[in-house]
Parts: structure tokens; C-alpha cells; sequence
């Protein structure tokens, strides 16, 4: 059950994020509702999640995973900037959570 939990700790993450940058700065009503709503469903979903995963690994598995979705969401909807040099770093991240997932099990 963690890492379910953990995958929702990371969407709703990714949706107050989303949100955020919607909100302005907080002068937008609406998504800043809504970003305060998605983390506190992303910090209640994560604090089930590190019931059963180190914190360690829960922290790098979501970072990780935050990283790449929000880098996707930045190119293919915010039209941001996407370099050789971003995806090398992006796979070396993705490459060292893997690592610590592997000294996990």
C-alpha cells in the first residue's frame, strides 16, 4: 500500500504544482484553493506512505518522479525550454533513484 500511497503523495503534488503556477503568486482565487488543496492531500497521502517506505527512498522516488513529470508538463504545455544538457541530468537524477531503489529491496 505504500507505494500507492506514494503515487498519489506524488500526482497531487504535481497538481498543486500545476495549480501554483496558475495561481500567481496567490492572486488568483481558484487555483490557489486548489494548490493548497492538492498539498494537503500530497503531504497526507506521503505521511501514509513513509508508514512503510524510508524516508530516504520515499523522498527520492518522489523528487525523482516529480522532476521528470513536471519537466514534461513544463515542454509539452508551458512550451519551456528542453536542452541535451536538461535530459542528461534529468536521467543521471532518474538513474540514481533507481540505485537507491535497488539497495532497498
Amino acid at each position: 500500500m505504500g507505494w500507492i500511497y506514494l503515487s498519489l503523495c506524488i500526482i497531487f503534488e504535481t497538481i498543486g504544482v500545476v495549480l501554483l503556477k496558475f495561481a500567481d503568486g496567490f492572486t488568483v482565487l481558484w487555483p490557489s484553493i486548489g494548490t493548497i488543496i492538492a498539498h494537503l492531500l500530497s503531504f497526507y497521502f506521503g505521511s501514509l506512505a513513509l508508514r512503510t517506505i524510508d524516508i530516504s527512498i520515499s523522498y527520492a522516488v518522489g523528487s525523482a518522479c516529480g522532476i521528470v513529470i513536471m519537466t514534461l508538463i513544463g515542454y509539452f504545455y508551458f512550451h519551456e525550454n528542453f536542452s541535451a544538457l536538461k535530459i542528461i541530468f534529468i536521467l543521471m537524477i532518474l538513474i540514481g533513484t533507481v540505485g537507491l531503489r535497488l539497495l532497498k529491496a
